[in-house]
């Protein structure tokens, strides 16, 4: 809780909201992941999209730190084998990366694959993580 105090309309009390929370949050977690010290993040998030891309997403979100695996591992998970490129669509509409950890999804043979923010970003995120397995072109 803030307290405001001023001249003639007395003490007022402001309770901060929800989003400034959360973001306060996300910074936290994220400082702590970019300094080793957390391997999950576990915000409660809640992103818009079809019930296909969320249950990506909640799949991409039990892919361990560290870990990668192909589009068509993921589709394979999800129970439909064919369904490889269905699973990078929705993996590049993530509206969250590295909460929701995308960057963990690579190519047929471990080729290191697209990453919407940009596959620089990709290889320095898994490197970060010490991922094996993920092989740039």
């Amino acid at each position: 809780t803030v307290r405001f105090g001023g001249k003639g309309d007395g003490d007022r009390t402001r309770r901060p909201d929800i989003s400034s929370l959360l973001l306060d949050e996300a910074r936290s977690q994220l400082d702590q992941y970019f300094k080793g010290s957390r391997i999950r993040f576990d915000l409660p998030l809640l992103p818009a999209g079809t019930d296909f891309q969320k249950r990506v997403w909640r799949a991409l979100s039990e892919i361990g730190y560290g870990q990668v695996l192909s589009y068509g591992e993921l589709a394979v998970r999800l129970g439909n084998v064919h369904l490889a490129r269905a699973v990078g669509q929705a993996a590049n509409r993530n509206p969250l990366p590295i909460f929701i950890p995308c960057h963990r999804l690579v190519g047929t043979g471990g080729w290191i694959g697209g990453f919407a923010p940009g596959e620089e970003l990709k290889r320095v995120l898994l490197a970060h993580e010490g991922a094996r397995g993920a092989k740039s072109p």
